[in-house]
């Protein structure tokens, strides 16, 4: 059975060969993985680790030279700076970009945000390039997902976390729900247009659209599903269609305990949730399924907070076992770690995951 079959199988909730596998980790982790393994380049990983998925990057920036500040801080796209933060594990250093400053923290108005001169345009970018990314990845006979980088992936949230602060913009939340909801408009309207022309520049190549935005904290939602109907489902079910609009199915990343939201994820038609996040509360897998599992595909669930940093290799194995059995009957699994492995996570415990998907994870 090949990829695509086996993908579509598990997410027409049917049991293929064996689950579908996809591989998420940082750069200092691939480069330590080339290294390992003696390759040259991630397609070379991924073809060795067997992986179903090959996500393409998407549009290349090409609008205005970015500002550097003077204290070298340089701007996104949306004006925001980033600054670069290097960690030292036990296993090595790790690099990050962090957002420290909020330009639109001190807004008073609905006018402000709207008269903010740094908002993003769809136009700073060129669209030319996916029809190549869509091509080289449909080559390698995988299923391909479009997911954006960090600052060009679909949300709402956190884009307005980084523009106008996390605690301001839950204030706004509260008490100042014209100006959070301008914000959010001025955001979805900008993903909305990014994302259309990239669908259009696939032709129809893109199999899976994925969104990412987290919704939740190691303890439960960031706000209630009362207030994320009233903040954040209009434009998520406004993503949600266009994606099927081009006929693609729609997956979602968001982190946390987000139980109490997935009725509304459900109602606004998304098809693949991820992470199911294994360390926080109120995320059991085996109730997970049991209610959603009809109607939700699930993607991810492997602890990249414990497990793969800190157990075994044996660990590891009884973990991908554990979510064989929990989440793979009936279809609608992908096995994948959480979020991105991260640079303190064994080469051992690495290996072991993929090994493990491919032993553990057979239907038959």
């Amino acid at each position: 059975m090949d990829a695509r079959e086996r993908v579509f199988l598990a997410l027409d909730h049917k049991q293929p060969d064996r689950v579908p596998i996809d591989c998420w980790t940082t750069s200092v982790v691939d480069e330590k993985l080339l290294e390992h393994f003696g390759f040259s380049t991630r397609e070379e990983l991924l073809r060795h680790f067997d992986v179903d998925f090959r996500y393409i990057t998407g549009p290349k920036y090409v609008g205005p030279e970015p500002v550097v500040r003077e204290n070298g801080h340089i701007e996104d796209h949306w004006g925001v700076p980033r600054v670069q933060v290097d960690v030292q594990t036990s296993v090595g250093k790790a690099s990050y970009k962090e957002v420290r400053d909020f330009p639109l923290k001190e807004a008073k108005s609905v006018e402000e945000i709207l008269d903010y001169p740094k908002w993003p345009r769809a136009d700073w970018f060129d669209y030319d390039c996916v029809a190549d990314q869509v091509a080289e990845a449909q080559a390698t006979g995988k299923v391909v997902v479009f997911m954006g980088d960090r600052m060009n992936r679909c949300a709402q949230l956190k884009p307005a976390m980084y523009l106008r602060g996390i605690d301001q913009i839950f204030f706004d939340l509260a008490a100042e729900p014209e100006i959070a909801e301008a914000l959010f408009k001025k955001v979805s309207e900008f993903y909305l247009e990014y994302a259309r022309r990239t669908f259009e520049a696939a032709k129809g190549g893109i199999d899976i659209f994925m969104m990412g935005d987290d919704f939740g904290t190691q303890k439960g939602p960031f706000v209630s599903p009362a207030m994320w109907r009233q903040f954040l489902k209009p434009g998520f079910a406004a993503y949600v269609e266009l994606g099927h609009s081009y006929g693609m199915k729609v997956a979602h990343h968001t982190c946390g305990s987000i139980r109490p939201l997935i009725p509304d994820l459900i109602d606004c038609g998304l098809d693949i949730l991820n992470p199911l996040q294994p360390d926080v509360t109120n995320m059991d897998h085996a109730d997970l399924k049991k209610t959603f599992g009809d109607r939700l595909c699930f993607h991810g669930s492997m602890s990249i907070q414990k497990t793969l940093p800190f157990g075994t290799p044996d660990d590891v194995r009884a973990e991908v076992a554990r979510r064989f059995e929990t989440l793979a009957p009936s279809g609608g699994f992908i096995y994948c770690t959480a979020h991105n492995i991260q640079a303190d996570t064994p080469i051992e415990n690495i290996e072991a995951l993929f090994e493990a998907y491919q032993e553990l994870g057979r239907y038959s």
